[in-house]
C-alpha cells in the first residue's frame, strides 16, 4: 500500500520530471547558506558575525549586545567593519597585509579580509576531505543534475569544489557579461577570493539593491525558461524575497503558480502518514504573495535524484560548451561585422535551416527515426495545453494528474494510444497525440470521459 508522503513523492517526481522535459534545459540552482552549513558546518550570517565579533579586540561586548542594541544585522555589520578598521590602523597592523593600508582600500577592507580569511580555512580542500557517506552520496547527485548555471549568495568556494568545471562570476562581473553562459556559478554576494566584492555593509547593500534590477533583467531568461530551484533557504529568506519580487513583476500573472519555481525545504520530521504542501506562498510585500512549488523531504537523495534523472545534454563537457558559445557570441557580435572571416553565408544559411544540417555546424549528430515515430504523437505537452487554450504545460499536466486520481491509470508511465515516450539516444522525450488532445477537453470541461487503453 502506497503511503500519503510516498504518494507525495511520486506527484513531486512526476511534476520535475514533467517541467523538465516541456522547458527542455537543465535547472538553475539557486544555493543559500543552509548548503555550506550541511557540507562543512559554515555559519550562516548572524553565526559569521557573532565569530567575527570574537577575533577584534575593538569589539568590546558580547554579539547577543549588539543583536539587542540593532534592529538589523546589516547595522551590526557597519560597526563591526569601523572596528575592524580602528584595530588596523592601531594595535592590529600586523594582523593584516600592508597592502591593505594604501590610500586607495575602502575602510571596510580589513573586517571583509578576515571574514574572507575564516571561510577559506574552514571550506574543505577538495570534497574527498567530507567524510559522512551520506553527504558524499548527496554531493554526487548534486553533481549529477548537470546545472545550466548556479547562483549563490555564499561567499565561500565549495560549491566550485562541487562544479570544478564551471567559471565563477563574481559580483558586479556578472553585470559586465555579454552572454548567458552555461557552466557559470553567479556569486551575486561576492566571494573569498575577492574580499572587497563581499556584501556585508549598508553600503554594499544599498549599493546591491541599486543593481539588483539590472541583475534580476540580466536572469531573467534563466527564471523564464529553466526550471529554478532553491536550495539551503529558508521560504522567508530576504534574498528569495529580493529575486521573487523582481521575477513577480516580470513572469508572474495574476497571482498564478510559477510552475518551473521549487524550494526545497528539509524537515526530518516527516513521516510515512505525512501530507506536506505542494505549493509555498511566500509573501514579498504588503498584500502581495508569490506561489511556487514546494518540496518537503527528509532526505535530500529521492529529489535530487528527481532533477538530475533525465539531462538535456548528459556528459558533455561545459568548458568546451562555453567555448562554443563564447566564439559564437564573437563571432556573431565582432567579427561578421568587422569582415574579419571569410565565410560562405549563403551554405550558413541552408545549414541553419536544417535542424541536423545546423547540429553539424556544433559537431553534434541528429538520430534517425524520430520524425518517423511522431506522427501520430506529435505534441509536447506544452503543445497540447496551447490547442486546449492555456499558456503553459502546468495546466495540461494538472488535467493529466485529475485522470490518474479518478481513473487509477497514469497514462504517461506507458505507451498508449494517448501518450509515447520516444528514446532519442540517452534521452527520453513523452509525446502525445490528438486523442489525448480531446480526452483532456472534456477533463477541462468536467464532461464525463472513459479511458481507451486497448492499444497499449
Amino acid at each position: 500500500m502506497v503511503t500519503l508522503f510516498e504518494e507525495y513523492q511520486n506527484r513531486i517526481t512526476s511534476d520535475i520530471s514533467t517541467c523538465i522535459e516541456e522547458l527542455g534545459c537543465q535547472p538553475i540552482l539557486f544555493i543559500g547558506s543552509g548548503m555550506s552549513k550541511r557540507y562543512f558546518q559554515a555559519p550562516n550570517w548572524q553565526e559569521l558575525l557573532s565569530v567575527m565579533s570574537e577575533q577584534c579586540p575593538n569589539i568590546k561586548k558580547e554579539f547577543a549586545y549588539y543583536t539587542q542594541s540593532h534592529s538589523n544585522l546589516i547595522e551590526i555589520g557597519d560597526i563591526f567593519a569601523n572596528a575592524f578598521k580602528e584595530w588596523a590602523w592601531e594595535d592590529g597592523r600586523e594582523n593584516f597585509d600592508r597592502a591593505l593600508f594604501s590610500p586607495d582600500m575602502p575602510p571596510d577592507i580589513y573586517f571583509k579580509t578576515k571574514i574572507a580569511e575564516y571561510l577559506i580555512n574552514l571550506t574543505p580542500h577538495n570534497v574527498s576531505n567530507i567524510q559522512d557517506v551520506n553527504l558524499q552520496e548527496e554531493i554526487n547527485l548534486i553533481q549529477s543534475i548537470r546545472p545550466h548555471a548556479v547562483i549563490t549568495t555564499n561567499y565561500d568556494t565549495f560549491l566550485e569544489l562541487i562544479f570544478p568545471d564551471f567559471t565563477p562570476v563574481i559580483g558586479q562581473s556578472i553585470l559586465r557579461n555579454n552572454y548567458s553562459a552555461v557552466g557559470e556559478i553567479y556569486k551575486i554576494h561576492g566571494c573569498v577570493t575577492e574580499p572587497s566584492s563581499i556584501v556585508i555593509t549598508s553600503k554594499d547593500y544599498d549599493e546591491f539593491s541599486k543593481k539588483k534590477k539590472y541583475l534580476s533583467a540580466k536572469l531573467l531568461t534563466y527564471f523564464a525558461e529553466h526550471p529554478l530551484v532553491f536550495m539551503g533557504y529558508r521560504a522567508g529568506d530576504p534574498n528569495i524575497k529580493a529575486i521573487l519580487t523582481d521575477i513577480d513583476e516580470l513572469i508572474s500573472v495574476d497571482n498564478q503558480l510559477i510552475p518551473n519555481i521549487y524550494i526545497i525545504a528539509r524537515d526530518e520530521k516527516l513521516t510515512n502518514n505525512s501530507e506536506p504542501p505542494y505549493e509555498a506562498v511566500i509573501s514579498i510585500a504588503e498584500h502581495r504573495n508569490v506561489r511556487i512549488k514546494n518540496v518537503s523531504a527528509n532526505k535530500y537523495d529521492w529529489v535530487l535524484r528527481a532533477f538530475g534523472a533525465n539531462p538535456s545534454i548528459p556528459k558533455v563537457n561545459v568548458k568546451l560548451l562555453r567555448a562554443i558559445q563564447a566564439r559564437t557570441y564573437d563571432l556573431v557580435r565582432y567579427d561578421l561585422p568587422r569582415k574579419e572571416l571569410q565565410i560562405n553565408l549563403e551554405k550558413l544559411e541552408h545549414q541553419l535551416s536544417s535542424q541536423e544540417e545546423f547540429a553539424k555546424i556544433y559537431g553534434i549528430t541528429t538520430l534517425d527515426g524520430y520524425s518517423s515515430s511522431s506522427l501520430n504523437y506529435k505534441y509536447t505537452l506544452t503543445e497540447v495545453a496551447e490547442k486546449l487554450g492555456y499558456k503553459g504545460w502546468y495546466d495540461a499536466s494538472q488535467l493529466i494528474e485529475k485522470i490518474t486520481r479518478e481513473k487509477g491509470e497514469n497514462i504517461k508511465s506507458f505507451d498508449n494510444k494517448y501518450h509515447q515516450l520516444i528514446t532519442i539516444g540517452r534521452q527520453e522525450r513523452h509525446k502525445y497525440s490528438d486523442d489525448l488532445v480531446e480526452l483532456l477537453k472534456k477533463v477541462r470541461d468536467q464532461e464525463n470521459y472513459d479511458l481507451d487503453l486497448s492499444h497499449s
